[in-house]
């Protein structure tokens, strides 16, 4: 039986503590503050990001692994023991990073890689990843795990709540005139992802009805169906995700298990410190 690993980047919003537990291996997005360069989830995280951010005044710029990163993941991989890799990256409409992953294969000659773009981000690629590494686990095929994997980009869906314009504003996505008084009506915008992009879906007045919002969209989308993956990412809220996952629970039939994540640098930077979100995938 063919053994086959699973490689991902960090903008998957998986933990490293799960991405290990089935031997999922991460490649960073790369943070530039000027010419430093920090990995996501290696050398920085969301808390680390925004102390940082708010001390010098400015974001940083992201740029995609470089094929020579994705190289090395595919190697170790195979030194691991693998017969194969599949990599599902960010969606390319957001990153070159499908690209790189890509070109990377002609620095590992001679081996069985396969590349796919999952047209998502966060919990949306994250959840294809892990049904991927578990049906890799459990001796799927290649074709069995893409298109396993695949199929769940149809029943994904993903909604959050950004807690401020600041970040939008210092990034030049909204006027700073505009921020400023989005910032005095108190605007919570409702983000979702279309089309492989994360877009803006609403603007919401206050946390509390932004947050009730985001309860009536994740009702309204499993409808009567049943929740086969469920899980809250944040920016630096900890504390703000877990008190809006119990009032999912309250509201809508949830999966036992609900998994909370950061949302990561490379994907945190375009929103803001304090965004709470929700990605659940419906079962077939």
């Amino acid at each position: 039986m063919s053994s086959i690993a699973i490689v991902t980047d960090t903008d998957c919003s998986l933990p490293f503590e799960l991405s290990d537990k089935f031997n999922i291996r991460q490649v960073p997005i790369n943070i530039l503050f000027g010419e430093e360069s920090f990995r996501t989830e290696f050398d920085i995280n969301d808390v680390q990001l925004f102390e940082r951010i708010d001390r010098d005044g400015a974001l940083p710029t992201t740029s995609a692994p470089s094929p020579g990163q994705f190289s090395e993941a595919y190697k170790a991989a195979f030194d691991a023991g693998a017969d194969e890799v599949i990599c599902f990256t960010v969606s390319g409409e957001v990153s070159a990073t499908y690209d790189a992953a890509v070109n990377a294969k002609e620095l590992v000659p001679g081996k069985t890689i396969n590349v796919v773009d999952t047209r998502s981000l966060s919990l949306g690629q994250g959840f294809q990843v892990l049904e991927a590494a578990e049906l890799g686990q459990a001796g799927k095929s290649r074709d069995e795990i893409i298109a396993a994997a695949k199929s769940m980009e149809e029943r994904s869906h993903f909604f959050a709540a950004l807690s401020t314009l600041k970040y939008l504003a210092m990034s030049g996505r909204v006027g700073h005139l505009a921020a400023g008084m989005a910032n005095l009506l108190n605007i919570k915008p409702i983000l979702t992802i279309q089309d492989g992009k994360l877009d803006m879906l609403e603007k919401i007045r206050t946390k509390s009805k932004a947050w009730a919002r985001l309860l009536e969209l994740t009702a309204a989308a499993i409808g009567d169906k049943e929740v086969e993956r469920m899980g809250i990412v944040h920016v630096a809220a900890v504390e703000q995700a877990m008190e809006f996952e119990a009032l999912l629970r309250e509201h809508v039939t949830c999966p036992e298990e609900i998994l909370i994540a950061d949302l990561t640098a490379g994907l945190a930077v375009h929103s803001g410190a304090g965004m709470v979100g929700v990605g659940f995938v419906l079962a077939e």
